[in-house]
């Protein structure tokens, strides 16, 4: 059993706290101020962490896809692998399949308003040109939709490689599968309530 100075001040802190306030009955004077063993030799700060929203994301088991619902809002990744051929805004018959369940989760689930639709690529390239292929992309993805969907309204901007999803680089080498999740289409709309 490890005898550390930490494990010993952790056992010596419950140990007080036990002593200070485990009494059953006791006033509240007597919880107010624990009595603390003389063997304590060791400071207690207050912890204080930031708290984040945790947002829980599901993904596909081929990875290719992810959705996030955060409030009334949901967003749809696809990967661009699975949507177009390397550095083209043509989609694929793959790409056309999931937009299709895309639409009818749009069409079932939508509260209406407008739905973005936002291409991203990963840091390859200037940003001239990922800003261009991730508009295109996010156009095509909308032409799409627009078939599938007549009455609603959609928006599409591209953000090149400023919005990536995870750090395209680990350990200050290129993460090809970082890169991956990077380069995707974002549709997002709000839901029923």
């Amino acid at each position: 059993m490890s005898r550390s100075p930490e494990r010993i001040a952790v056992g010596v802190l419950a140990t007080a706290l036990v002593v200070g306030f485990g009494e059953v009955g006791a006033g509240a004077a007597a919880r107010a101020e624990p009595t603390v063993p003389s063997t304590v030799t060791a400071v207690i700060e207050d912890l204080v962490f930031p708290v984040e929203d945790i947002v829980p994301e599901t993904e596909s088991l081929d990875g290719t896809e992810t959705e996030v619902k955060q409030g009334e809002q949901v967003t749809v990744a696809l990967t661009s692998d699975v949507l177009f051929a390397l550095d083209k805004s043509l989609l694929t018959a793959r790409a056309r399949q999931r937009l299709q369940q895309v639409a009818a989760k749009i069409q079932a689930e939508s509260a209406g308003g407008v739905v973005r639709i936002e291409g991203h690529t990963d840091d390859q390239g200037t940003d001239a040109y990922n800003n261009v292929l991730s508009l295109r992309r996010a156009q095509a993805v909308q032409r799409f939709l627009q078939e599938k969907l007549p009455g609603v309204t959609f928006q599409a901007r591209g953000f090149g490689k400023s919005r990536p999803k995870v750090p395209n680089h680990v350990n200050g080498r290129p993460n090809e599968e970082n890169r991956a999740k990077n380069r995707r289409v974002e549709i997002v709309f709000t839901t029923k309530q």
